[in-house]
């Protein structure tokens, strides 16, 4: 299967990110770079983003909270938190172009422009309402949400996020409301941002709509696959989406000096098929996708490649002498306990009411919608 899809890359990317880890800034161009020398067909299709207005910020921030990034920016040094997140000359511009792409990507899917677009320097899911955390300073995945709804009238928006942190900024920003939020997370006592427990399921109108799967320490591909399978793809038929948004963070990559997940190059791709699979048999294919974390620049590059090739033609290109050569030539062993603590989650998640009540939305307009 053959899919027009977008890459949304801006210069800016090339620079300074949002991390405390100069090494991961050089993520995006190396898999930019990685992906034109592959020839991957999303790679002719590079589309140059605008950056956010800020009518468009104000969807999912408040409006004191963007002066304070504007003041940080001009202030040049500091954090916008407490310590993770730094301010910098040019940080607000940064910013706005992040979440301007995550933005054109969707109206490019929504529109019927392209079947699916990649934005790697979106998914800043730690962003909340008034304040930035965790490298992440606007919230894009919550902002292409409002914008789905006012301009093209989606009411059933996924939004699965397989990023190797629990996605706090966007559960807190919509748990009250009928949007599918499923965050597939290392989870254990100390590890960042500490939330995203199988049991925060939403609230009012959003009961049953926010999933969390908290997962252990190294889970390696099968067992990862198999709790995707079971729990997280039975939840996403039953909502039945018009609109799939993916964060696809290749921190879930073992290599990953934060997430210290377990997931290998062949994981990820399956990872990668199974979404792109769901979106084509529920949503006629409308699918974004947002990079997320990652601080292994190597394996982030080889990651987002082999996730491009699957979102331009399916099993067709990874069949290649050139994409197989992308995939790790080794991996660690997964611990030996993590497959009791993975058998007791799906036991526990099998009754949450994603999957057993079957939430839908109801036929007036989410409750932030309008905000």
């Amino acid at each position: 299967m053959t899919c027009q899809t977008a890459l949304l890359y801006h210069e800016a990317y090339d620079g300074r990110g949002f991390a405390r880890l100069p090494e991961a800034w050089a993520r995006y161009r190396l898999a930019r770079d990685l992906m034109q020398r592959l020839d991957l067909p999303l790679s002719r299709r590079c589309v140059r983003p605008a950056p956010a207005s800020l009518s468009e910020l104000l969807l999912a921030h408040d409006p004191g909270y963007l002066a304070l990034v504007e003041q940080m920016d001009r202030l040049g040094h500091g954090f916008l938190d407490q310590g993770a997140t730094p301010a910098y000359r040019g940080l607000f511009d940064r910013a706005r172009v992040s979440v301007g792409a995550t933005l054109l990507g969707a109206r490019l899917v929504a529109s019927g422009t392209v079947t699916h677009a990649f934005n790697p320097s979106g998914g800043l899911h730690h962003a909340r309402w008034d304040r930035a955390a965790g490298f992440c300073v606007f919230n894009d995945l919550v902002i292409a949400v409002r914008v789905l709804q006012r301009e093209y009238g989606y009411r059933r928006i996924a939004i699965v996020d397989c990023d190797g942190h629990h996605g706090d900024g966007t559960q807190a920003l919509l748990e009250s409301e009928p949007v599918l939020v499923v965050s597939l997370h290392r989870y254990d006592p100390g590890f960042y941002p500490g939330s995203g427990h199988w049991t925060e399921q939403g609230r009012g109108p959003g009961y049953g709509h926010i999933l969390n799967v908290p997962l252990p320490r190294r889970t390696g591909d099968a067992h990862y696959l198999t709790v995707f399978e079971t729990i997280v793809v039975p939840a996403v038929r039953r909502y039945r989406p018009e609109f799939l948004i993916v964060d696809l963070g290749a921190d879930v990559h073992w290599a990953d000096p934060l997430v210290r997940l377990g997931l290998t190059t062949t994981g990820y791709v399956r990872l990668a098929h199974r979404l792109h699979d769901l979106a084509h048999d529920l949503c006629a294919g409308r699918l974004l996708v947002v990079g997320g974390g990652g601080y292994a620049p190597e394996a982030v590059a080889r990651c987002w490649a082999l996730a491009g090739a699957v979102l331009c033609d399916g099993r067709g290109l990874l069949t290649e002498q050139r994409l197989r050569a992308l995939h790790d030539a080794a991996a660690p062993e997964e611990p030996p306990e993590v497959g009791p603590a993975i058998a007791a989650l799906l036991d526990r998640l099998s009754a949450h009411p994603a999957l057993s009540a079957a939430p839908s939305p109801p036929d007036s307009p989410p409750v932030g919608a309008w905000r």
